[in-house]
């Protein structure tokens, strides 16, 4: 095995990453990773990883790359599997080269996992093909971070200027005047379209089109910044026609997610494919209980059940792990009938071979007993596997209506404690629009968190959005309304919401 993987992370969306650079990750002992790498790929690394930043951000580097190469030698000579992160591709201007000399001059062998160049993706996210038989048939990828003083350059100007190749230049914002300047002189012309591409193929994604002598004064005037890369040639003519991931609805727009990181991925990755910014703020971590006996008796009587209900994804998965640890099946729920009190509930338990018996219309307790009792359940045996803590309007009015209910904590929740500044910062700076909240028990861990009176202050930068009825009625209890509540109350009618509620604006 090699010592070493030097890894492309790609330009930014965590879809591009490949299915190599993954598996590495997942069994890696030690990763090394930079700036422009999505912070989203640390979740594959396994418990008790290493996980060292080294920054790598223009002009900001938490440390100088000898060092990183230092450090990449020392924890290859502890025998450990060392992954190397890095935007991009590892030779595409990502000095992974120099790391792999000084590896081998250290004895050391690696491996080079290529990732997709931003060159190639942050272009065509902005609707620019790069090559196209009708305007450019070759591309010269360049670096733009050159001295502008310096006597000479290491670049021939006049042969990029008058080759019919699109120009795509790294890290050239900061010298955009000088990089137009020199084209011209070399012979472009200056009406040759140009573009701009910030933090491609991510949530921050943005583009800007002009010509190649107007570029650094339009730049200036959109406060275009690092990282850009800049296009140039009659490839951009394209951008407006063929430009679809600017189209996402959510695109640029930050949404807090507050429910559990175990449940968290549904929604971020509604968010994700709308174009959002999803910051993952969880307020809840479902936790087993501490003693599983009550569980285990319970299931060893199913017999003496006539319905199961089920009121969470949670409650499926914690019940059906104890089943596991027991060597039962879906045979052990043979004469149960089966309730769940919405889609992703019934989901869950169809991936587990069971088909729901009773779904309500709407997706709240009081919901699930008025279909029970049409269902005439008054009389039967339920079994309620839920939450230690959870609302009892669901066991009090099936009991009220006759059903012998047995409430059978499968799981426990509690309170995830998270710092809320770099949240509330985020708030203020206008990098988050929609707070969500998808249950009262995030509503009000979200408050045992952050101060009221802090999101207060900030109400007018925010959307509050909850997923029903009753989550809201917990939110206007801290003192607030919500702003937007879908009619189906669902993670994706959620979403849904959060697009009407953007385009609104």
């Amino acid at each position: 095995m090699p010592n070493v993987y030097l890894i492309g992370a790609g330009p930014g969306d965590p879809g591009l990453l490949t299915l190599k650079a993954k598996r590495v990750l997942e069994t890696c002992d030690v990763l090394v990773y930079d700036y422009l790498a999505n912070k989203a790929f640390l979740d594959y690394c396994r418990p008790g990883a290493e996980i060292i930043y080294v920054g790598k951000k223009g002009g900001d580097h938490t440390l100088p790359q000898g060092d990183i190469n230092k450090l990449l030698v020392a924890k290859a000579r502890e025998g450990k599997m060392v992954a190397r992160l890095k935007g991009g591709d590892p030779y595409v201007f990502g000095r992974g080269a120099e790391e792999a000399e000084e590896l081998l001059a250290d004895g050391l062998t690696f491996e080079v996992i290529p990732g997709v160049t931003s060159a190639v993706a942050a272009p065509a996210y902005a609707g620019i093909p790069i090559t196209h038989r009708k305007f450019a048939s070759s591309v010269s990828f360049i670096t733009g971070h050159e001295d502008p003083t310096k006597d000479e350059s290491a670049h021939n100007w006049p042969a990029l200027a008058q080759a019919a190749s699109t120009l795509v230049f790294f890290m050239g914002v900061k010298n955009l005047a000088d990089i137009s300047r020199r084209l011209i002189e070399g012979g472009r012309d200056p009406k040759t379209p140009a573009a701009l591409v910030r933090w491609g193929t991510t949530c921050r994604h943005r583009s800007m089109v002009s010509t190649l002598e107007d570029i650094p004064a339009e730049a200036k005037r959109q406060g275009f910044k690092a990282p850009s890369l800049l296009v140039v040639g009659e490839v951009v003519s394209l951008h407006d026609t063929l430009n679809w991931y600017e189209k996402r609805p959510l695109l640029g727009k930050g949404v807090v997610v507050t429910r559990s990181r175990e449940q968290a991925s549904d929604l971020v990755r509604l968010l994700t494919d709308l174009g959002a910014c999803a910051w993952e703020f969880p307020t809840i971590e479902v936790a087993p209980l501490a003693d599983p006996a009550p569980v285990r008796e319970a299931l060893g009587r199913l017999n003496c059940f006539d319905w199961l209900v089920f009121t969470s994804v949670n409650g499926v998965k914690c019940f059906f792990a104890e089943m596991d640890a027991m060597a039962l099946d879906a045979r052990a729920l043979g004469g149960l009938k089966v309730a769940a009190i919405g889609p992703a509930t019934a989901q869950a338990l169809a991936e587990r071979g069971i088909r729901a018996d009773f779904v309500p219309e709407k997706y709240v307790a009081e919901s699930v007993v008025e279909g029970l009792l049409a269902l005439q359940i008054g009389g039967k045996r339920v079994l309620i596997p839920r939450a230690a803590q959870a609302r009892e309007v669901l066991p009090e009015e099936l009991a009220r209506a006759g059903a012998q209910v047995e409430v059978l904590p499968v799981y426990e929740t509690k309170l995830a404690q998270q710092d809320p500044d770099e949240v509330l910062a985020a708030i203020e700076e206008g990098e988050i629009h929609f707070l969500t909240f998808t249950s009262s028990s995030t509503v009000d861990n979200f408050f045992q968190v952050v101060p009221a009176a802090r999101v207060a202050a900030l109400r007018d930068k925010l959307t509050i959005a909850c997923i029903g009825p009753v989550t809201a009625a917990t939110l206007k209890k801290h003192g607030f309304e919500p702003d937007v509540q879908p009619e189906n109350y669902t993670i994706p009618a959620l979403a849904q919401s959060l697009v009407r509620a953007a385009a609104a604006v």
